[in-house]
């Protein structure tokens, strides 16, 4: 299965900016989060980026790169801005089943993630005529996580935050295409160490010139669980 990640704006491009923050920069690390959780935990699959870096694209070559590539998803990641609050998902209008579904599945993972975080409004999933779901040939959905110009910004500073949406994004792809989990290898146990193998230290208590002190000594350690013996 072939995935194709678009990480919005870039280069000359970047996005909304506010509070410090480039939504450039943003939808970069949302994705590359994304990518590394698929790559450790799932298989069967190929995946690209619309850019590696910090590169300007346009639209058509957006769409263009994933319909040449003949990808099975494409997912499209931006930050919104407005001063709203909360999180959506878009199709095209005349979506196909599968990009609904794709929608579906997305929406309920990147949603539960973020309200690890706290209380993120659902904005809800919705359609838009957005270029990259128009000319896009395979289920194509665009996200726009939470505002930028907002109290939203708070999420958007914290790493820990952009990594969980990452992920979710990752895990809502893996559902959708039914990509199988990586098996995790177990570390080998250590061979135990057999009675006959093992090293036995001997300990000498006392000596004594009259047999009865010995035994005496003895009886006293056979009480308190000690093995003795009398030579």
């Amino acid at each position: 299965m072939k995935i194709i990640w678009d990480k919005g704006h870039g280069g000359s491009d970047p996005g909304a900016v506010a509070n410090g923050l480039q939504e450039k920069q943003l939808t970069h690390k949302i994705v590359e989060y994304a990518m590394s959780y698929l790559e450790e935990n799932y298989t069967g699959f190929e995946q690209r980026a619309t850019r590696a870096g910090d590169q300007t694209l346009t639209l058509s070559q957006r769409s263009d790169m994933a319909n040449a590539w003949s990808a099975d998803v494409f997912v499209s990641v931006h930050i919104n801005a407005g001063k709203g609050t909360g999180f959506e998902i878009y199709v095209h209008p005349n979506a196909s089943p599968q990009s609904i579904a794709l929608q579906n599945v997305l929406h309920d993972e990147i949603l539960s993630a973020m309200r690890q975080f706290g209380n993120v409004t659902d904005r809800g999933k919705k359609r838009a005529n957005y270029a990259v779901l128009r000319e896009t040939k395979m289920p194509a959905v665009l996200t726009e996580n939470l505002f930028i110009d907002s109290n939203d910004a708070k999420h958007l500073k914290n790493e820990a935050f952009l990594k969980a949406v990452g992920e979710a994004h990752a895990r809502g792809v893996a559902k959708f295409l039914g990509l199988p989990q990586k098996t995790k290898l177990q570390p080998e146990p250590k061979p135990q160490q057999k009675a006959s193998d093992k090293k036995l230290y001997r300990v000498q208590v006392g000596a004594f010139s009259d047999r009865k002190n010995a035994e005496r000594l003895a009886d006293e350690l056979r009480e308190k669980g000690y093995p003795a013996t009398i030579v």
